[in-house]
């Protein structure tokens, strides 16, 4: 909690220089913070910032009844699953899980909430859980945000899991941010590394930070679980073994935690002409340098051509020349296929972070000198309008 002791402040803006976030704001000659804005960094309450001594942070200390931290174990991943179809995240994360749970000397559970849906306990065994809670109950067949993130923290303040990992898809980012809260403890969010801290033991999360620029390393230390959120595509899936064997609890749905404020009526999917943007294994991306949204059906008849899916830079989806579902990037999607084109795509920070690790890149673009031409495979200096339609005909 941040307090402004009102004798003391005399609306100076030391302060507001000073907060990263810009969560402060001086009114009527007196300091106010934006408690919704605020992270509780602790820039501001620092010994000398303040000329007048007049902030104080005062952060929550675990009381004397809290269950010691040493009580939590194992490795959790949230296993989402869309119409009974296991999400190929999970395989990912049950890959990194694995790596986490062996450097603890803990094991691998995966949560799997749905109807009908506990025949898919298996495929987790397989790809690497040592134990499967499965909850199954008709209020789980669709996601509710509200429904699972209850279901949720009641199942991790009976078995007191360590760490708790989840996809940073849709679903994965309106869901563990509650539990999050439930469980008065932190959260991570779009990790792009994770390994744990061979001296003290904790979970390590790396994710990119102010505008890709660094990339911060975030430790829990104080609250469990240790949660974070990771994009598709990151790690590695874990490889399927059949003869692997694990264990099936079955726990059974508390109506209490049905959230009746809304209901879901019906799904809607998005029908797209390609294959799926994170699933596929050629990209053809356009960028500012398609010139507007007319020009985008040549990247759609290239990627038909390969048999791929368009994607797209910030830029042109600002732009409204192509829907966000196809922005690939820090705030898009992040992608990992064997080729990825990039077609008048600068190649700034932010879209790298979501592609630099495809194995090929082909990078198409007037300006030699471009971020994307120098982390190419491959680079083709000149006009995208006459290379494009050219490659185009020579598929056909």
């Amino acid at each position: 909690m941040l307090i402004i002791d009102k004798q003391r402040c005399t609306g100076c803006g030391v302060c507001i220089e000073r907060c990263p976030f810009n969560a402060l704001t001086v009114v009527e000659n007196m300091a106010q913070v934006d408690e919704a804005v605020c992270t509780l960094c602790g820039a501001c309450a620092k010994q000398g910032v303040c000329p007048y001594e007049a902030i104080t942070l005062i952060r929550e200390k675990r009381g004397k009844d809290a269950t010691p931290l040493e009580a939590y174990k194992n490795v959790w991943v949230f296993a989402e699953q869309r119409k009974g179809v296991i999400q190929s995240v999970v395989y990912e994360l049950l890959g990194k899980a694995r790596e986490l749970a062996a450097a603890r000397g803990q094991e691998v559970w995966a949560i799997l909430l749905g109807h009908n849906i506990g025949h898919k306990a298996h495929e987790l065994i397989a790809r690497g859980a040592d134990k499967v809670i499965v909850m199954e109950h008709e209020s789980l067949e669709h996601f509710e945000d509200g429904t699972y993130s209850n279901a949720i923290a009641r199942l991790c303040e009976k078995y007191k899991p360590e760490i708790v990992l989840c996809g940073a898809t849709t679903i994965g980012r309106a869901l563990i941010p509650r539990v999050a809260v439930q469980l008065r403890t932190g959260l991570t969010a779009d990790c792009t590394g994770l390994h744990i801290d061979g001296e003290k033991g904790l979970l390590v999360q790396t994710r990119p930070a102010f505008g890709g620029n660094i990339m911060a390393r975030i430790l829990c230390p104080n609250h469990r679980p240790q949660m974070a959120t990771v994009r598709h595509k990151v790690f590695a899936e874990a490889v399927a073994d059949s003869r692997r064997v694990g264990e099936v609890i079955k726990e059974p749905f508390d109506t209490r935690d049905h959230f009746g404020m809304s209901r879901v009526v019906d799904v809607v999917e998005i029908l797209e002409d390609t294959v799926n943007l994170t699933e596929a294994n050629i990209i053809v991306s356009g960028g500012r340098g398609m010139k507007g949204p007319e020009n985008f059906q040549l990247l759609h008849d290239l990627a038909k051509a390969l048999g791929g899916a368009v994607g797209a830079s910030r830029a042109a989806v600002d732009e409204g020349w192509i829907p966000y579902s196809h922005q690939v990037g820090q705030t898009g999607k992040t992608v990992n296929p064997k080729v990825y084109i990039a077609c008048g795509i600068s190649g700034q920070i932010q879209h790298l972070v979501g592609m630099q690790s495809s194995d090929i890149i082909v990078a198409i673009n007037k300006d030699p000198e471009a971020p994307m031409m120098k982390i190419a495979t491959i680079g083709l200096c000149g006009d995208l309008f006459e290379i494009v339609p050219e490659l185009i005909k020579q598929l056909k």
